[in-house]
């Protein structure tokens, strides 16, 4: 994969867990509501001055959010931050670029 590039879109493990479950008070801030269920169904990746998460996140019923987080690099602290959150989506929405 080139920097910049999308990665393709894979299953989520427990590595992509953990950062949902890092994230999820920041998800709930910018949603503005609270979510039950908090689960990564799939994601992909970018590479970039650190790495961008695509994740799907199923939070209950039909209902899925899609996050983008932003990890820094080791040498700039290897913190996440929660880039965006988009609201309103399926399964069958495709995790992409946001």
């Amino acid at each position: 994969m080139m920097c910049g590039g999308i990665c393709k879109v894979l299953e989520a493990d427990g590595t992509v867990q953990t950062i949902c479950d890092t994230m999820k008070p920041h998800a709930e801030a910018k949603a503005g509501k609270k979510y039950d269920v908090f689960t990564a169904k799939s994601y992909t990746t970018q590479v970039v001055a650190g790495t961008n998460y695509f994740i799907k996140v199923h939070v209950g019923g039909d209902d899925h959010v899609h996050l983008r987080v932003y990890k820094k690099l080791p040498c700039h602290g290897d913190t996440l931050e929660l880039s965006e959150i988009q609201q309103g989506k399926s399964h069958s929405d495709p995790v992409e670029f946001f």
